[in-house]
């Protein structure tokens, strides 16, 4: 439980963190919350030989107004999106998961930028932002570049960020008169998802995010094409697993995750009015 040895440097500002990071190259992670990393090098399965601490960026902490949509900064806390009253007005979707995150301890130094940075694919909030269709802006030393949530993440616990580069800002478009619904299967509170669903249902647009149903968080693509079809939320949900590759573990087979996709799915859906 204590980590291999690593040097530590503090990061004042984004520009210095890129700086950081372009030094340090592939040895180099970055420590926000923490609650990601550290388990982590405490169990030795990430070893750093750099941690650059940007916890402190005090300028990429904020929820801003942009028109058509929200642009969260990265070290914007847990909480702060949960009680944000632009996030409960426009984007209620993100709220309800943003709420499910660990504790209010965790939710209070966790932030949103390191948790979709880590790319787990059983974390609750990457289910909203794909939901929600959100995009993420990300800087480095050749400048700055959106990506869509859709080609974030890559693999298990693998995102686009090349490793001189830094999630600054997520911008998640408005949807204020949309319906929503966020379900989530686990075993105790506070427990990873053994399956997690996001819904959003805004005008003719459905979203479907899914969580731990593959070794990424995935939209239900075929899903979501069902409902805008006229589909029955009890006919588009049996797609709900269609196309994904589900592991199994010693929460759940792969066939009863495949089983959770399409209750949460179902479920969600008809919350949402469908």
């Amino acid at each position: 439980m204590i980590p291999a040895a690593f040097d530590y440097q503090r990061a004042d500002s984004k520009e210095q963190a890129i700086s950081l990071l372009s030094e340090y190259g592939d040895e180099a992670k970055l420590l926000a919350g923490g609650h990601s990393l550290i388990p982590l090098m405490k169990y030795r399965l990430a070893a750093p030989g750099v941690v650059v601490d940007v916890g402190r960026i005090s300028e990429l902490s904020y929820v801003r107004d942009e028109g058509d949509y929200l642009a969260i900064g990265a070290l914007t806390c847990h909480r702060e999106i949960e009680i944000n009253d632009l996030v409960l007005a426009n984007t209620g979707l993100l709220a309800a998961a943003t709420k499910q995150v660990g504790d209010p301890q965790v939710r209070h130094r966790g932030t949103i930028g390191g948790a979709l940075a880590h790319g787990d694919p059983a974390s609750d909030i990457p289910s909203a932002v794909l939901a929600l269709r959100a995009s993420f802006i990300i800087e480095g030393p050749s400048g700055e570049r959106e990506v869509g949530a859709d080609d974030f993440f890559t693999g298990f616990l693998e995102t686009a960020l090349e490793p001189e580069e830094l999630l600054t800002e997520i911008r998640v478009p408005k949807v204020p008169n949309s319906t929503w619904s966020f379900q989530k299967f686990n075993r105790r509170a506070q427990d990873w998802a053994i399956v997690g669903a996001s819904v959003l249902i805004s005008d003719n647009q459905c979203g479907v995010g899914l969580v731990n149903m593959d070794s990424k968080p995935v939209r239900a693509s075929l899903l979501e094409d069902a409902i805008v079809s006229g589909a029955s939320a009890e006919e588009a949900s049996e797609l709900a697993a269609e196309g994904l590759e589900p592991p199994s573990d010693i929460n759940a087979s792969t066939e009863y995750r495949s089983h959770l996709a399409r209750v949460l799915t179902k479920r969600g859906l008809q919350e949402s009015g469908k």
